[in-house]
Parts: structure tokens; C-alpha cells; sequence
């Protein structure tokens, strides 16, 4: 069972979600603490290598593992999110 916690600007994207998609990041990230058997996280290439994301619709959510701990870093509408 892994640990989940936010960063400041994650924490922050949070709350301005739409209620619907708040209720939807919320779940996913409630799925997190099972991490590694965490259904649709997929992990990210280039520069971000090491990183995961998890999409609900025209959403995203990005998080890295870091031992027993998984941190969320950004969430967001694709558009633009991994820029």
C-alpha cells in the first residue's frame, strides 16, 4: 500500500477542476495507494521518463513513485499538459 501525496501546484489544479472531473481525479487518486496495481497509468517518455499518467477523459493526472510513496505533480486538461 503506497502513501499518496500532493505537490503544492497539484494540489491547487485540483480544487479549480470541474466538480465532475474533481469527482473522477479524486477516485483515480484514491487508486493510487495501490500503486503498483494502479489500472490505466502509463508510463511517460523523453524528459519525462520515470513519470506516470492517468487519463479520464480530456483529463490527466502525472505522478511519480518514489519508494513506498506516490506523488502527484500536475493535473490537468490535455491540451498543453505536458508542456
Amino acid at each position: 500500500m503506497a502513501h499518496v501525496t500532493y505537490e503544492a501546484d497539484a494540489a491547487e489544479q485540483l480544487v479549480e477542476l470541474p466538480t465532475v472531473i474533481k469527482q473522477h481525479m479524486l477516485k483515480i487518486i484514491g487508486r493510487l495507494a495501490d500503486w503498483p496495481d494502479v489500472s490505466g497509468a502509463k508510463p511517460l517518455r523523453g524528459d519525462l521518463a520515470g513519470h506516470y499518467r492517468v487519463r479520464t477523459g480530456d483529463y490527466r493526472l502525472q505522478f511519480r513513485v518514489v519508494g513506498d510513496e506516490v506523488i502527484v505533480e500536475h493535473i490537468g486538461h490535455r491540451d498543453g499538459f505536458y508542456e
